[in-house]
């Protein structure tokens, strides 16, 4: 059964607002993107906490381009065909983060299904770049790679320090918002990373107001700790363009403190919870669980 879509838009609650501070460290971050011609996933998904992050030293760097090779109806990243490959951009990233004396920083791309590993070898030279030039931790968001063994292999023998991928939606709604993922295929990759290495730190993060039950959310919560997932984030989805999705429902701050008590109560060990929350949102507040 695929999610119901509202005809008519729902309006944002007062909750739905956003902060924009104009800090000096925000201005050089942007500054050496520019420079550097450097993405990140904060500007493309037009992340609403972009100021918060920046601000805190904190950015999320999106390798191999801004294009990517799916069509997710909830994302607002370019969809097309990538043409973009900067042979010097794992030293960029590294020297980005060197020279802004980030203390964490997340390393995510587009999803690249025209690259025969997925962009595994990529993910494993830019880690490999910033942990030698920098003391910096480094926590990596992966697409699926086509959920090959030898890819996810490649980016863990890469020693990140967090290896994250994101489950999105629950399963029923999963097949109608990324048609071209997995569900279970995601949960198995979850798991497979601590087969490869055991120590590895895990997480995920997933969307609510795609049309999804409590009873799924609760369902979902189990399913990733069954899978041995550390660290999750459950955020707002909000609606980037009249293409995409509609937003079946605002979830107050309340709702987001309940299924955040519940993660923990399941032994998640760090949750970050609320509506606009975003997958790597403050993701150096992991510093300490590390």
């Amino acid at each position: 059964m695929l999610v119901q879509i509202s005809q008519q838009p729902l309006q944002k609650p007062d909750w739905i607002r956003v902060r924009l501070p104009t800090t000096e460290q925000f201005s050089r971050l942007k500054t050496m993107l520019r420079r550097a011609s450097l993405h990140t996933v904060c500007e493309e998904a037009a992340c609403p906490n972009i100021y918060e992050c920046f601000s805190q030293g904190v950015a999320t760097f999106m390798i191999m381009g801004d294009v990517c090779t799916r069509h997710c109806l909830y994302c607002h990243v370019k969809s097309g065909k990538p043409h973009y490959f900067d042979d010097n951009e794992p030293r960029k990233v590294a020297e980005s983060v060197r020279h802004l004396g980030l203390h964490y920083t997340v390393i995510t791309s587009v999803t690249r299904d025209d690259l025969p590993d997925g962009g595994a070898t990529w993910f494993a030279r830019t880690i490999q770049q910033v942990k030698e030039k920098s003391s910096c931790i480094v926590e990596v968001l992966v697409p699926d790679f086509q959920y090959s063994p030898d890819s996810l292999k490649t980016v863990v023998a890469a020693s990140p320090d967090v290896f994250s991928h994101n489950i999105e939606t629950v399963q029923r709604v999963y097949p109608h918002v990324r048609p071209r993922g997995d569900f279970k295929k995601s949960l198995q990759l979850l798991k497979d990373i601590k087969k490869i290495n055991p120590a590895m730190h895990t997480k995920s993060g997933f969307m609510l107001g795609l049309g999804e039950a409590h009873e799924e959310i609760v369902e979902l919560l189990h399913q990733l700790r069954d899978v041995g997932c550390d660290f999750l984030s459950v955020g707002q989805y909000l609606q980037p363009s009249p293409k995409h999705v509609k937003v079946q429902k605002f979830y107050t701050p309340e709702e987001f403190f309940q299924i955040q008590k519940r993660a923990y109560q399941l032994g998640f060990k760090h949750v970050e919870a609320g509506p606009l929350v975003r997958s790597s949102y403050r993701a150096d507040k992991l510093k300490e669980k590390l």
